[in-house]
């Protein structure tokens, strides 16, 4: 059993090879400039892992894992510039170095070439692995545009913004367990587990961001804390805030939100405290990252096969503070 960091390496190894052809360069370099900023490829590697959890690694799990980096990739040009984000991993995103149109066609082209890599699976394989690719692309637009519709709004409720995150974020990671459980022979009830354990793995994530973003260290998260705060962000901890909030705290918030003062994010992280959205928050993030852990439990293989997918959940839970 490999481990995720032999995982990535494996997979890293396969994908830096050239995926576009040289002309026009100008379509071309934007898309393999994304590609090689890097990032963790956690999806891609859960694609091996979901895979070697149940059988020894499947070169079409490679193929497969190359077209969900690459759809993964693909929608975050098209985040960018709806985000109107200038830095991507600390790089100039695709639309502020090439523009915006030639980012919607580089974005455009890696889909394209992702479904190129699904075609090379094995045609017995094909077809429930194109039904799930489909369904997730189709999802992960569903929770972009949600959230850019709640962006409008002046609160949403706790479970709309779970679905919300689920769509845009989660189900691509449990997708990508899942398209390896698949090639790797699983059972329908497995290839289920599975795809639970990733789901949640991925809400949990979330609900770590959003506290981190509140009450990390800047230092070890990277991040200056209270960019939501700033931003009017709805997260788990803001939400959560104006549900359990007193009426003073509420038009407080409010105030807070509408008028920017120098010292928001100071008087907004109290209002937290005081209303114990950071214990909460904990609380939230281990409810779901024990609903995961529960469903890798009773997936139907040797306890030690598991283990690189524990350690995996460790790995994205280890940014504490």
């Amino acid at each position: 059993m490999h481990s995720f960091i032999e995982l990535s390496k494996l997979f890293e190894d396969k994908f830096k090879s050239r995926h576009f052809p040289d002309e026009p360069g100008t379509l071309y370099q934007p898309a393999a400039y994304i590609l090689g900023i890097g990032g963790k490829r956690i999806r891609p590697v859960c694609v091996l892992m979901g895979n070697q959890l149940f059988n020894d690694i499947d070169p079409d799990a490679y193929h497969a894992a190359t077209a969900i980096e690459l759809f993964h990739n693909f929608s975050l040009i098209h985040d960018d510039i709806m985000d109107k984000a200038p830095l991507r991993r600390g790089m100039q995103t695709v639309h502020e170095k090439y523009g915006e149109s030639t980012a919607l066609l580089a974005g455009d082209v890696m889909f394209v070439k992702a479904y190129e890599y699904l075609n090379k699976i094995r045609p017995a394989m094909l077809q429930k692995v194109l039904y799930l690719f489909n369904n997730t692309a189709s999802a992960v637009c569903e929770g972009q545009q949600l959230d850019m519709d709640f962006e409008k709004r002046d609160m949403v409720q706790m479970g709309e913004y779970v679905n919300m995150i689920t769509l845009k974020t989660s189900v691509l990671l449990a997708a990508s367990l899942k398209l390896g459980a698949i090639l790797g022979g699983a059972g329908e009830g497995n290839q289920n587990h599975l795809y639970e354990f990733g789901k949640n793995l991925g809400v949990a994530f979330q609900v770590q961001d959003d506290y981190l973003d509140a009450f990390g260290n800047p230092e070890k998260f990277g991040k200056k804390v209270g960019g939501d705060i700033m931003a009017n962000k709805k997260t788990f901890l803001m939400i959560h805030a104006f549900e359990t909030a007193n009426t003073q705290q509420l038009n407080e918030l409010k105030l807070l939100i509408k008028n920017n003062p120098a010292d928001k994010v100071e008087k907004i992280l109290q209002i937290f405290k005081d209303c114990k959205v950071d214990d909460w928050a904990q609380q939230l993030k281990n409810k779901y990252l024990q609903t995961a852990l529960m469903h890798l439990e009773e997936t139907a293989v040797l306890s030690k096969r598991k283990k690189p997918l524990q350690e995996l959940a460790d790995y994205l839970m280890m940014r504490e503070s």
